[in-house]
């Protein structure tokens, strides 16, 4: 079953975000546009590359009125440790979130049981918390934020506009197609 337009489930987590401890939950994913961007443990080798692109973008993430959360099975207190010893996770300045009750890793279809760890996972909540893109993965390829970026981007599009869909490679500001029999076997 997809969990492309589910509603977030109720759930607590702590976090470690700009120097203080703090506790993420299903309303704080509300009233504002999400991005939750699972890993699959904090000090491994792919992660820190993927925290510290999150990182160089998160201004546009901001500008577009949007929050990043990236979320590992570990405790908040590791990714204290994981924020001052990093230097690419240090530039971080969005909540890093423990899961090590696999509490988000299993409500959004990435946990591994067997390794206690999470999958590669990205999504995009809208601000009533519906999931809006999916995107998961092998641990073994990191993401690209940018491609993130335009999801959300394209989400909040077709958001703000209902009746119009955004098509392959679609960036801001780009002409959009509005569905109608006549164009059906012409594109």
């Amino acid at each position: 079953m997809s969990i492309i337009n589910t509603t977030v489930q109720p759930f607590k987590a702590n976090a470690f975000h700009n120097g203080k401890f703090i506790e993420v939950s299903d309303e704080t994913l509300k009233g504002h546009w999400s991005v939750l961007i699972f890993m699959p443990a904090a000090f491994t080798f792919n992660c820190p590359t993927e925290v510290e692109d999150a990182a160089e973008h998160y201004a546009e993430f901001q500008k577009a009125q949007a929050e990043v959360y990236v979320v590992t099975t570990d405790t908040h207190f590791s990714h204290k440790v994981w924020h001052e010893t990093s230097e690419a996770v240090g530039k971080a300045k969005f909540p890093l979130v423990g899961d090590p009750t696999h509490v988000l890793t299993n409500m959004f279809g990435v946990h591994i049981p067997e390794e206690g760890l999470a999958l590669r996972g990205t999504f995009i909540l809208d601000p009533q918390g519906v999931v809006k893109t999916a995107e998961v993965h092998d641990n073994s390829i990191a993401r690209d934020v940018k491609e993130t970026l335009r999801k959300l981007k394209a989400a909040q599009y077709v958001a703000k506009h209902p009746g119009e869909v955004c098509p392959a490679k679609w960036n801001e500001g780009a002409k959009t197609i509005a569905p109608s029999i006549d164009l059906v076997g012409k594109i």
